[in-house]
């Protein structure tokens, strides 16, 4: 049993910040959240944000406005999103890895986030 879940997610008028959170936890093994994508309808699941052992990686459409946060305490990894555009709408999804082997990886149910104009 898996268990993945977003958090966070709004409506906000163009130029305001939302901080989403992803916890992750497993029955068997122990699950940690790595990243976020979003998607639009009709579009793919497009790459965001991410953590490898400590280093950051964002695509170039957020840089400088999105910053992830880890909490290793909580299992917790938050995205913090600045200077929101209309662009920026979308479901955002938690990628989560298993921490032992074999690896697995699984997505949350997703948080909508609705930036107006």
């Amino acid at each position: 049993q898996v268990n993945v879940v977003e958090s966070g997610g709004g409506s906000v008028p163009a130029g305001g910040s939302l901080r989403l959170s992803c916890t992750a936890s497993g029955s068997t093994f122990s699950l940690n959240p790595i990243a976020w994508f979003r998607q639009v309808p009709g579009k793919q699941r497009d790459f965001v944000a991410s953590i490898d052992n400590g280093s950051h990686f964002y695509a170039d459409s957020v840089k400088g406005r999105f910053t992830l946060s880890r909490d290793d305490a909580k299992n917790t990894l938050d995205l913090e999103m600045n200077a929101l555009k209309p662009e920026d709408t979308g479901v955002y999804y938690c990628r989560a890895r298993s921490a032992t082997r074999p690896v697995t990886h699984h997505w949350g149910q997703g948080t909508q986030v609705t930036v107006s104009s």
